[in-house]
């Protein structure tokens, strides 16, 4: 990079249109913030810290660089020394060590726990609970829901260890669908931490539960996670671990390990190995017929593999051919689908830019922003960055102020 962009887009965030503007802003706010009317950052000093070279703030200015602008310079784009460790860090260690221990409490509950009569019907009373949590996830996103499945969770785990037989089988196979899908919620989240040890728990379960669909449905949620952290060759192995035995597991199973191969091959820069895979599952989807209630994904989304497509297409940078597919799909995804639809329309964004459209992908992130805010899904913000990303050959055009002022409802709230 030529330049810190990070500075840059947090000045025009702030408003503050031109490097004068900004020093004089900024003097201004840390003459108050300190008491100090000697306190003063020069334009030539701005320009400076939006260079390639910006080299590192006295304490006393990155204090009001962090005032101002709600981050650390290390965050704004200045080049961190040796050894600097911000004065909040000891505490956000201790944050994350405590919510770590929050989302493992409710799977490790220490036993053994007093015995009760279950009754065979609570199964299916929370098979019955599960597609409501995911059609609720689509409509509120991850952080709404965490604390409603975790004691669910626990109450599962609690009712398993005194049932026997099929009624304990059963519990167990439910107990998996939860496990899967507040790993997916912490995933969504950005919390990746806590999705593997939930991805960890749904395979711990399925295999005690002696379930050959739900094993496959584990170990194709443990490629999800290997996906987001690109690791394309750890989504291929996970994915054909799943159909080690391919006539044991229902044809949900196989799609679905399917389309999460070709993203491992869209990470490995293969497009044949994508589209074969693609259309192999578009071969099986018809007949996905089982009433298992979880993994429901590709009947219940419309356009299903073409959003797979369109994302693997997305990766491999196709963004003509990305972007005419997503257009297709978001014309079939309801407006209620609010978090996956901000999904799809920040990727589409991408693809419009990818194919040297910033006008049109400015335009599509408008919404996009908004529903980013809304549902509080990392996985959003993320597919920005990349949006972001795409359009730095525009950085310094009026199209690429327009994405900094559309996007700065989401920055501003990082």
């Amino acid at each position: 990079m030529s330049r810190n962009d990070a500075l840059r887009a947090a000045r025009l965030k702030s408003g503050w249109r031109s490097a004068d503007a900004a020093a004089a802003a900024l003097t201004a706010h840390g003459r108050q913030l300190l008491d100090d009317p000697h306190f003063t950052v020069s334009p030539r000093t701005w320009r400076r810290w939006e260079g390639p070279r910006p080299g590192w703030p006295s304490e006393e200015t990155a204090l009001v660089l962090r005032d101002a602008f709600g981050k650390w310079p290390e965050s704004l784009g200045f080049t961190t020394p040796p050894g600097w460790i911000r004065p909040e860090h000891h505490e956000e260690t201790s944050m994350q060590a405590a919510r770590f221990l929050d989302v493992t409490a409710a799977a490790l509950v220490p036993g053994p726990l007093s015995r009760q009569q279950v009754d065979p019907a609570l199964v299916d009373y929370f098979q019955s609970q599960l597609e409501g949590h995911y059609r609720a996830d689509m409509m509120l996103g991850p952080h709404d829901l965490i604390g409603t499945l975790g004691p669910q969770y626990q109450l599962i785990d609690k009712l398993t260890r005194s049932a026997t037989g099929e009624t304990r089988r059963g519990l167990l196979r439910v107990g998996a669908a939860y496990a899967a899908l507040v790993g997916w919620l912490y995933q969504d989240a950005g919390d990746m931490s806590a999705a593997v040890f939930w991805r960890g728990i749904t395979q711990e379960i399925a295999l005690r539960a002696r379930d050959p669909h739900l094993i496959g449905y584990a170990m194709v949620n443990s490629a999800v996670v290997r996906t987001d952290l690109g690791d394309g060759a750890g989504v291929v192995d996970l994915c054909e671990a799943a159909l080690d035995e391919p006539a044991a597991v229902v044809p949900k199973i196989h799609v679905m390990a399917m389309q999460q191969q070709a993203h491992g091959a869209s990470l490995l820069r293969d497009r044949a190995e994508v589209d074969r895979l693609i259309d192999q599952a578009a071969r099986l989807l018809p007949r996905v017929d089982d009433d298992l209630p979880w993994g429901n994904a590709c009947r219940r989304t419309p356009g299903y593999l073409e959003v797979q497509r369109a994302t693997c297409y997305g990766r491999l940078g196709l963004g003509v051919e990305a972007g005419a597919l997503w257009e297709e799909v978001l014309a079939l995804v309801p407006a209620t689908a609010r978090r996956d639809r901000g999904v799809y329309m920040a990727r589409y964004a991408t693809a419009a830019a990818t194919a040297r459209q910033p006008e049109q992908a400015v335009e599509i992130v408008r919404e996009v922003a908004a529903i980013a805010v809304e549902t509080g899904s990392a996985r959003m913000r993320r597919e920005l960055e990349t949006l972001e990303r795409a359009m730095r050959p525009w950085h310094d055009a009026p199209v690429g102020q327009d994405l900094a002022e559309a996007l700065a409802p989401v920055t501003e709230g990082t």
